[in-house]
């Protein structure tokens, strides 16, 4: 026991949910990661590109007014001017040159630029980035690894005459998109830290209240339904567990307390007729055994005989639709002339009625009237309402309808049934207060309804003013006159209201 309860523990539910948090935030955080670093740097490399671009563009036109000028001094001050301001706000290096490309210093011979925005040698790459220029007559980008430069022409009199070259790192892209990398390698940190305390947690409250209802269904199944429950009030599926549980365990309460009354009742009306028996064969031995035997009274005997054997077959007969019934056994599905089966089965119940003086008024429809579902299962079904009728009607009459929308409706003139008994009246086992002289088991109505819905009806207890009582029988309608309809078998009345 303790063994399994670590390995469901740690092997089981509790690795899962600690398995199932940890990869989902790992692939939830690789996925963010591919999709933010990914394009991140080559995004940011676009943008100081694009910025570059239009600074230099939008200070072309100083550049071509500053060009302009006569005065070679004048022309050299402003250019210089306009590329250091150039630089400062584009944080790079800026270079001016014209189309012929004029040395820095007369005396290397070398190509250089009129105006320079830091001091040294020009970079090869500003210098082809100005040939490029100067050769397209179009703005020109030149990227090569972290460094940038773009060339722009200067215009003046419709033509080219000299070139605006900015060029600076790209470094500052990839320290940034290695910061944002850090940053979010510590989120994931934190992130997977997070989702295991999370996920431990949660599986440890999850494995203690499923431990609870484990151990209380075991003392369930060990001490019997009469154990303690623990309450869960959580709105989850572990406490709607908790509540099914309960439920499940109060049903266990309540056949248990049922199936103990069923036991004792049928032992009782077991024990009853087998000593009225044994005392009236007795009798009857004696009686024969005189001389002169009193005929009469052993007929007496006799019946009361007969009357205890019908009451054990009745309750045969009840314990073995029971075990069909809770055997799935199944039904036949077919035309059923419900008129012919109430008009049969009260004429099964004609002697009995006659010696309680209880009419028996059969009403038939005014055409006929077919529903769906097995004869002998319809025929057993009325003979149970008709026999509740015999029990309870006090001898004011039985009425049976059958109507053309597939039912049955038997009605007596008895006292009812209480209010407090309509919810239970169809129990198995469930015995009402007015069960008469003749007593009974609870198990008529139970399976007559178990049996109707078997058939795809259902049998209620209809509403009534002025006394009596209504029980209502629908089937499944049926178009029937394809055959005659089968004579229900002729079976003994075996069941009761209550």
């Amino acid at each position: 026991m303790r063994r399994s309860r670590l390995r469901l523990g740690w092997g089981g539910l509790r690795g899962r949910l600690l398995l199932a948090f940890v990869l989902t935030s790992a692939v939830t955080l690789a996925a963010a990661a591919a999709v933010v670093l990914g394009p991140l740097q080559q995004r940011l490399r676009d943008q100081s590109t694009e910025s570059l671009r239009a600074a230099v563009l939008a200070a072309r036109p100083r550049f071509e007014d500053a060009f302009a000028r006569r005065e070679k001094v004048d022309r050299e001050i402003a250019l210089s001017s306009e590329a250091f301001e150039l630089s400062d706000q584009t944080a790079g290096r800026v270079l001016m040159t014209d189309l012929a490309l004029t040395p820095a210093n007369e005396e290397d011979g070398r190509p250089g630029f009129l105006a320079d925005s830091e001091s040294g040698p020009p970079p090869r790459q500003a210098l082809l980035a100005a040939v490029r220029t100067i050769n397209r007559q179009e703005t020109v980008t030149d990227v090569r690894g972290d460094d940038l430069a773009v060339g722009v022409p200067l215009y003046r009199n419709g033509g080219v005459v000299g070139v605006v070259v900015a060029r600076r790192k790209l470094t500052e892209v990839g320290n940034a998109v290695k910061e944002v990398r850090n940053a979010l390698i510590a989120a994931a940190g934190v992130g997977l830290a997070v989702a295991v305390a999370l996920a431990f947690f949660l599986a440890s409250t999850l494995l203690r209240r499923l431990g609870r209802l484990r151990a209380a269904a075991l003392r369930i199944s060990h001490e019997g339904p009469d154990v303690s429950m623990p309450r869960d009030t959580g709105h989850d599926e572990v406490g709607d567990l908790a509540r099914a549980l309960a439920r499940m365990q109060e049903e266990l309460r309540r056949q248990e307390a049922a199936r103990r009354a069923f036991v004792a009742t049928a032992s009782h009306e077991l024990r009853t007729p087998l000593t009225m028996l044994q005392g009236t064969m007795e009798l009857l031995a004696e009686d024969l055994d005189e001389i002169d035997p009193d005929m009469p009274d052993a007929q007496r005997q006799v019946a009361t005989a007969r009357r205890e054997l019908q009451r054990l077959s009745t309750l045969a007969e009840e314990l073995l639709d029971l075990s069909r019934l809770d055997a799935a056994v199944a039904l036949r599905s077919e035309s059923v002339e419900l008129g012919e089966v109430a008009r049969a089965v009260a004429a099964e119940f004609g002697l009995r009625a006659g010696e309680r003086d209880t009419a028996i008024k059969v009403i038939p429809p005014a055409g006929p009237c077919w529903g769906r579902g097995d004869p002998d299962a319809v025929a057993r079904v009325v003979r149970i309402l008709i026999d509740n009728a015999l029990r309870y009607g006090d001898g004011g009459g039985i009425r049976v309808t059958t109507g053309q929308d597939a039912t049955v409706e038997v009605a007596d003139r008895g006292p009812g049934v209480p209010p407090e008994e309509r919810d239970r009246i169809f129990e198995r086992f469930f015995r009402g207060r007015t069960r008469g002289s003749e007593g009974g088991f609870g198990l008529g109505l139970a399976i007559g309804r178990e049996l109707a819905e078997r058939m795809g009806g259902s049998l209620t207890l209809m509403d009534r003013t002025g006394g009596g009582t209504i029980f209502k029988l629908t089937l499944p309608r049926s178009h029937g006159g394809l055959a005659p309809p089968a004579a229900p078998s002729r079976e003994p009345s075996i069941s009761q209201r209550s």
